[in-house]
């Protein structure tokens, strides 16, 4: 049903696939409108976003999961007296 379309960056100029599984996936959300912006402008601008919202970037601190004990980061200072989980981790155990 969809095919592949390459379409021009409004920012940047460049070409840039619009695939048919990215269309199918705008499709399901219930997008109407193709992609303006290649991936590269769109991850850009999306930054810029996020941090032009008037707020500090927020600070990560760096733990060890108590679950698996991989490294991750968490944006809050851990104090110790209670279990830090990596992202992974948390979503398995608040699912259950």
């Amino acid at each position: 049903m969809f095919q592949d379309k390459t379409l021009i960056c409004r920012d940047c100029g460049a070409e840039f696939l619009f695939t048919a599984s990215e269309q199918e996936f705008y499709a399901e959300k219930g997008f109407t409108n193709d992609p303006s912006r290649c991936p590269a402008c769109r991850a850009r601008r999306r930054q810029e976003r996020s941090s032009d919202n008037g707020r500090p970037q927020r600070e990560m601190f760096d733990a060890i999961c108590a679950e698996c004990g991989a490294k991750t980061q968490v944006p809050f200072r851990p104090s110790g007296d209670r279990p830090v989980y990596c992202r992974d981790c948390f979503n398995r155990l608040n699912r259950q």
